[in-house]
């Protein structure tokens, strides 16, 4: 295949994968697939410029949004009540730009950072409830079950009973497949 081909079909997995995607985050992350593939590394800035005049976009609140062509952002299904802890790396997550886009509040990685000016925690895990991401998690192993500690970004958990059920879900499931 000719290596405009190859270099935009690389573009559209890519997109596929995260849209929908701001235009600050679109750039950066075709700009990766200089890693993966630096045999295309010349084509790169061409096939960004074919996807933003080729991929679904809209603008909203000032941002442009880009999506593959087929997709219909309105067509989501409805969220389900379980709890999911996503890893900092989590394709939901790792795109701070548009982590706080969607959710109104900044996140980050603070493994890195000293104690004393964590805001979050060590590891701290986002938390998805139904289609938001409401707070975070900390998870430490003990000898007997994982300890854990939670904050919310509305400084307190949902009230709603059915949250409290599907966090006690997610957590047994976690401690299932630590052993404990």
């Amino acid at each position: 295949l000719p290596r405009r081909v190859r270099l935009d079909a690389l573009v559209d997995i890519v997109v596929r994968q995260y849209a929908p995607l701001p235009l600050p985050s679109l750039g950066p992350l075709v700009r990766r697939l200089r890693y993966g593939a630096p045999q295309l590394r010349s084509g790169i800035d061409g096939a960004l410029a074919r996807a933003r005049e080729q991929l679904a976009h809209t603008r909203v609140d000032g941002i442009e949004w880009y999506w593959p062509v087929d997709e219909d952002p309105g067509a989501a299904d409805l969220p389900d009540d379980r709890v999911r802890l996503l890893t900092p790396f989590d394709p939901v997550v790792w795109d701070r730009t548009r982590f706080e886009l969607f959710w109104a509040w900044a996140y980050r990685f603070e493994a890195y950072t000293p104690p004393a000016q964590r805001k979050l925690g060590y590891y701290a895990l986002p938390l998805l409830w139904r289609d938001r991401v409401i707070g975070w998690a900390n998870i430490a192993a003990t000898d007997t079950a994982p300890g854990t500690s939670f904050g919310y970004v509305a400084g307190h958990a949902p009230r709603d009973r059915a949250f409290a059920r599907a966090l006690e879900r997610d957590l047994a499931a976690l401690r299932a497949f630590l052993g404990k």
